[in-house]
């Protein structure tokens, strides 16, 4: 139960920073040059959003499920 904490708490940790990239990588200069021309971000940013909110949700997840798992 406890590993299942930890695990979850680098997933979220690692989320958080990969999320935190994808957004700042969507205010850069060329980012939004790039989405005035063609009205969308990049793949690579695109993909960096999705990708850490979703380790975000699931590490969340996981680290509540370690946090419960001693409780009955």
């Amino acid at each position: 139960m406890r590993m299942s904490l930890a695990i979850g708490l680098a997933l979220a940790v690692a989320g958080a920073m990969l999320l935190a990239i994808g957004l700042n990588a969507a205010d850069a200069p060329a980012e939004r040059i790039a989405e005035a021309i063609t009205g969308r971000h990049s793949e690579r940013t695109e993909w960096s959003v999705i990708g850490g909110a979703a380790l975000l949700a699931a590490g969340a997840v996981l680290a509540g499920a370690g946090l419960m798992g001693g409780r009955r």
